[in-house]
């Protein structure tokens, strides 16, 4: 009952006898929505007005109580609290800064509450009124700008970007919101970097420094020029920079330690000891409980970051002692007025690497693992739309990276290698992998490792067909990069190769459900495709000629999945329906496959009624196919199968083209 009274601005109930007692404040509030100016009778109003502490809740209560002809009865009373407001913001006296902050942010969130079925012009009209708007936003921007770059107070600072953050992000759609026209001319821009570049500011409000850029860059990106994004674009100072991602680091470090918490909490609790007893039968229900709120907000700054500023690619591999290893003093943040988007910052952490003490115990990592580590936990689970697109948003993330020349460089650098410890989905066919055995590894092996294990674990009836194009995307556009520097990664293929054949299996077996709603040839193209880049290119990145044998072999003792696709593919490119064309595609990347097949599988099977073998072992398998044939015959073979079969002649320039880099070791081969 306290708490309500309190909320209505009353010191004291009323009584028999007595009136009830308000706030001086609330009483105050009372006169503003009434239809005169309340100065007339109090000239000296308005400089009372913020010297007192502000009730946010009884004036956002007041504006929203108000249907909309009440509200345009006291319009001229909101627009000079708005404009007295930003005449505050210029006073020496700190009390009136803080309080005309405050107030803009209850006056700015109350109006569009009030007003979300109209247009921006309307809200605008409502808080400054058309004719002084231009001046207005002017010099609340040149106020803001200047609060944030002077060496005042860091309460002060935070108010700022609270309110900033608060004007952003007051509609659903960003870009609807016409108030930011004015932000766009006056730019903050450079304050924002001041913040980001200077580690005492950037501890105190670097996560909503990132967050307010990050919103900014997203309006109206596509439909005209946005400043933001510009500018955003050619930033090349490397404090700067540096700062960007270490609070970007530190935001998503403190998931994955809020995660694994719940998790270790999760395993040494009462379920766990259950599961231990009877199996482990409901691990995967048992999972589910484990969830922390995702942040998106500075996984779009992440995107944003990588996306357009080409110098930021170094940033992601700035190494550092492991942020969510050191401990460090928490301090608690000031009393905030709005939280963007739904999330939680971060405590403000050390994150600066030149003040993290450099311990030789302490696991090296760097932007780049972390953020792999946090998308291996939120594309664990993407059955809910909200996890469904920050699994998206990651995918598009890494696949920005792979596109990246430097970015690729780094990630194949066998100088750098790294102990990456990704989160794995409990399923009931496989333990969990112990962390200590976890070898050091360039980093692109941990982004493979990543693809593999969406591609094992989202087999399901809710198919997240986006999801996997974008993650054979990302899988493709590595192997690119190997094939073009030639670089030899001593990689575990066999775990991919099998990821892929099992996808394949999956989309055969559910080929009615999914083709009710999506254009499953897309996607087994695609891995297809993968298969023929192994089979065509191999030589110049798989490490050893061995791994040729494994990838034979697996495609060999998988024969009857590919047999299958190719009857598939071939039974609706023959027919008159609406997926001929995508099934005939499919049907011609196929021949490479099939070639080696039906090369192959008589040898073998001849091979096991020779000896007398009824299943043939890998070893003896790789008999049938010594290397030799393997290099030589079978290449020579699938180029003569394709250029038969392709008659149009641009695509049998391309085809033969393919296997250019192969002539020089078919010359080899035949002079041994």
């Amino acid at each position: 009952m306290a708490q309500v009274e309190k909320r209505g601005g009353l010191l004291r109930k009323s009584s028999a006898s007595k009136k009830p007692l308000k706030e001086k404040v609330v009483l105050m509030y009372d006169e503003i929505f009434m239809t005169e100016d309340p100065s007339k009778c109090s000239p000296r109003f308005w400089e009372e007005l913020f010297l007192m502490k502000v009730n946010l809740e009884y004036l956002e209560g007041k504006l929203e109580s108000l249907d909309g002809e009440e509200l345009m009865k006291i319009k001229d009373n909101i627009n000079c609290l708005f404009q007295h407001c930003i005449q505050a913001l210029g006073e020496e006296h700190p009390i009136r800064v803080v309080n005309a902050l405050q107030t803009l942010c209850a006056l700015i969130r109350g109006v569009h509450q009030k007003n979300k079925s109209t247009s921006g012009f309307d809200i605008i009209n409502m808080l400054m009124g058309f004719d002084k708007a231009e001046l207005c936003m002017k010099n609340l921007m040149e106020s803001l700008d200047s609060l944030l770059c002077a060496e005042g107070s860091e309460s002060l600072k935070s108010l700022c970007l609270k309110l900033l953050l608060c004007l952003v992000t007051v509609t659903d759609n960003i870009s609807q919101n016409t108030i930011l026209e004015y932000v766009m001319i006056n730019s903050i821009f450079e304050a924002i970097l001041q913040i980001l570049s200077h580690p005492p500011s950037r501890r105190e409000h670097g996560y909503d420094a990132v967050v307010l850029l990050a919103l900014l860059v997203n309006y109206r990106k596509y439909e005209s020029v946005n400043p933001y994004i510009v500018k955003l674009s050619i930033v090349d100072d490397e404090a700067t920079l540096n700062g960007m991602g270490l609070v970007i680091a530190q935001a998503l470090s403190e998931y994955n330690r809020q995660y694994k918490d719940k998790e270790e909490e999760h395993q040494s609790g009462f379920f766990s000891a259950l599961t231990n007893m009877v199996g482990s039968m409901f691990i995967a229900d048992a999972h589910e409980k484990i969830s922390v709120q995702t942040n998106e907000a500075i996984l779009l700054a992440l995107y944003e970051a990588v996306h357009l500023n080409r110098n930021f690619i170094t940033v992601l591999a700035q190494s550092h002692p492991e942020i969510g290893m050191v401990t460090t003093p928490v301090n608690p943040a000031p009393t905030t007025p709005v939280t963007p988007l739904g999330t939680t910052p971060p405590s403000s952490d050390v994150i600066s690497s030149v003040e993290l003490p450099l311990d030789a115990d302490v696991q090296t990592s760097n932007l780049l693992i972390t953020f792999l580590k946090y998308s291996s936990i939120v594309m664990q689970d993407t059955k809910d739309e909200h996890r469904l697109h920050s699994g998206k948003l990651c995918l598009i993330i890494l696949t920005c990276i792979a596109e990246d020349q430097y970015a690729n460089a780094f990630l194949h650098d066998d100088n750098m290698n790294f102990r990456v410890n990704l989160h794995r989905m409990p399923m009931r066919h496989r333990k969990k992998a112990a962390d200590k055995n976890l070898p050091c590894r360039p980093l692109v092996c941990a982004v493979l490792d990543l693809m593999v294990e969406f591609i094992v674990t989202h087999m399901m009836k809710e198919f997240p067909m986006d999801l996997y194009v974008r993650c054979i995307q990302v899988v493709h556009k590595l192997l690119c990069y190997q094939k073009k520097c030639r670089v030899r990664l001593h990689y575990t293929w066999r775990e991919l190769w099998s990821a892929l054949i099992n996808l394949l299996k999956f989309l055969m077996s559910n080929e009615t459900v999914l083709l009710a709603k999506h254009n499953i040839f897309t996607l087994a193209l695609m891995i297809v495709n993968l298969f023929n880049m192994f089979i065509t290119y191999g030589d110049t990145f798989l490490p050893t000629p061995s791994s040729y044998d494994e990838l034979y072999y697996e495609i060999i003792r998988m024969h009857q999945s590919f047999d299958n696709l190719y009857s598939m593919v071939l039974r609706l490119s023959t027919n008159a329906g609406q997926w001929k064309e995508a099934a005939s595609k499919v049907t011609h990347a196929l021949v490479n496959i099939r070639a080696i097949i039906n090369h192959f599988n008589p040898k073998i099977e001849s091979y096991a009624a020779v000896n007398h073998i009824s299943q043939l072992s890998e070893e003896q398998v790789s008999h049938c196919f010594p290397q030799k044939l393997l290099w030589g015959v079978v290449r020579a073979r699938l180029l003569r199968s394709i250029s038969k079969r392709f008659v149009d002649s641009t695509l049998t320039r391309m085809m033969a083209s393919a296997f250019v880099p192969m002539k020089g070791l078919f010359s080899y081969l035949e002079g041994i």
